[in-house]
């Protein structure tokens, strides 16, 4: 097997500057060296072209052992991968059960033609016993020796390829040249992969439903991840793609300016190192498209700005939770809100002292459920404009802020089902409410929303409204009663 690389041919006449020679050439190195341009602006030594590589697997340690699990199908049809240790002059089959042995700084090829990509397990997952990296050409598991130049893969092409393989170190120079994706593509494919520290290229624009899910969740010594150039999304096709990644301290830019349904669900949850978000740019939203996008990256400290005035079912639910240093919410303009919209979004923020302002006038269910529980930090509240409630709409919106001393006005006549239910359960400072219901008798509308607060203050009642009980379902125990005036 020769190797290929692609250097700059140049050429000159009477003393003029160097001009590159056009078309440029594919050589090969005779004796196995890396050749020398003929002259390069930089006369430097023209660079491995890895796109003309069979996937190749260098052991850095002695004794690796490598195995490939097919999937059960290829199994049965006796289909699998070949490989060659020495530089392709020689292929072998590589059946289930089997192994092959490679010491430090030996390389392992591989090609496949005819597998099978299931949905439970793709073409199969590589295994390594002691550390590696992988670079070359991925297409080779799926056009053997004609890889090069293609680029069409199938759904469940290279899912749980190198899954839990805790050996795996570098991916760099992997290439996955596919531009245009396929449905789970790449779903799981480095899942686990503890020791990966570099992740591959992924160059593609064109998207497909859950193409990228799970695709590094786990990888806990990754630092930096790919660039993500696609401007167009597909369902699912970012979830949990970073979930867990630990040790990643920058995120990679999201141009899209449209969401997909649960396009960045959970896209960074877990990511304790993550000090700064990406911008989101995105105006048009879709079904929980944003969700625990955030959540538990307890490193984070500011949150990116969220355009967005017309919301979608979930799209921000649980977006921040967790993210216990980020002291400032983003400013939320939005006056259509969806079910569910901001449900938890800054749950468990213990540092965020102030909520962003609220403006919208019309409610949908859940829409506030829980969305600052747990900032025990908060000292001012947003107003809360809406007359007509929701269902569930501000159920435990300030459960246990601890250091709220004052509700924010709460204007609505007439109650809907567990509209206030929660609402300030464990907020152990506060001492003023103002609520000008006239009609509670909606069902649970009020249920524990008092439980916990002060045990002394003041609550600010309609003049007219009669029907108020006493406890943790009315008006707190021990507290003055006045009229609105």
């Amino acid at each position: 097997m020769k190797s290929y690389y692609l250097y700059v041919k140049q050429e000159r006449y009477s003393g003029q500057d160097w001009a590159d020679v056009i078309p440029q050439v594919l050589s090969p190195d005779g004796d196995g060296t890396m050749p020398l341009v003929i002259k390069s602006n930089d006369d430097s030594v023209c660079k491995l072209d890895y796109s003309f590589e069979y996937l190749t697997f260098e052991s850095l340690e002695d004794n690796n052992i490598f195995v490939f699990h097919g999937n059960q199908q290829d199994i049965a049809g006796n289909k699998t991968v070949e490989y060659s240790t020495d530089g392709g002059q020689t292929w072998t089959s590589l059946y289930n059960g089997d192994s092959v042995i490679a010491n430090s700084g030996d390389t392992i090829m591989w090609k496949a033609t005819g597998l099978t990509p299931m949905i439970a397990d793709g073409i199969g997952t590589f295994e390594g016993m002691n550390y590696y990296k992988v670079y070359g050409n991925i297409m080779s598991l799926v056009y053997g020796d004609d890889f090069a130049g293609q680029t069409t893969i199938g759904s469940n092409q290279f899912k749980n390829l190198f899954l839990n393989d805790t050996y795996l170190t570098d991916a760099e120079n992997l290439i996955l040249p596919s531009t245009t994706v396929k449905t789970n593509c790449y779903d799981s494919m480095f899942k686990n992969c503890i020791s990966l520290t570099v992740a591959p290229a992924l160059p593609a624009t064109s998207l497909a439903s859950s193409c990228y899910m799970y695709m590094f969740q786990g990888c806990t010594s990754l630092t930096v991840a790919p660039a993500l150039p696609s401007t167009t999304l597909a369902v699912y096709c970012y979830y949990s793609m970073f979930q867990g990644c630990t040790s990643l301290t920058t995120a990679p830019e999201l141009p899209a300016t449209a969401m997909a349904n649960y396009c960045y669900f959970g896209m960074f949850d877990g990511c304790t190192s993550l000090t700064t978000a990406p911008e989101l740019p995105a105006t048009t939203l879709a079904k929980q498209c944003y969700t625990a996008m955030f959540a538990g990256c307890t490193s984070l400290t500011t949150a990116p700005e969220l355009p967005a005035t017309t919301l979608a079912i979930e799209c921000y639910y649980q977006m921040f939770d967790g993210c216990t240093s980020l002291t400032t919410a983003p400013e939320l303009s939005a006056t259509t809100l969806a079910n569910g919209c901001y449900t938890g979004m800054f749950g468990n923020c213990t540092s965020l002292t102030t909520a962003p302002e609220l403006p919208a006038t019309t409610l949908t269910q859940d829409c506030y459920f829980g969305m600052f529980r747990n900032c025990t930090s908060l000292t001012t509240a947003p107003e809360l404009p809406a007359t007509a409630m929701a269902n569930y709409c501000y159920n435990g919106m300030f459960n246990n802020c601890t250091r709220l001393t004052t509700a924010p006005t709460l204007p609505a006549t007439t109650l809907a089902n567990w509209c206030y239910g929660y609402m300030f359960n464990g907020c152990t400072s506060l001492n003023y409410i103002k609520c000008l219901a006239t009609n509670i008798s909606a069902s649970n509308c009020t249920d524990g929303w008092v439980d916990g607060v002060s045990s002394t203050g003041t609550f600010v009642k309609a003049a007219s409204m009669s029907s108020w009980t006493t406890g943790v379902n009315g008006i707190p125990t021990g507290w003055t009663v006045q009229n609105n005036s």
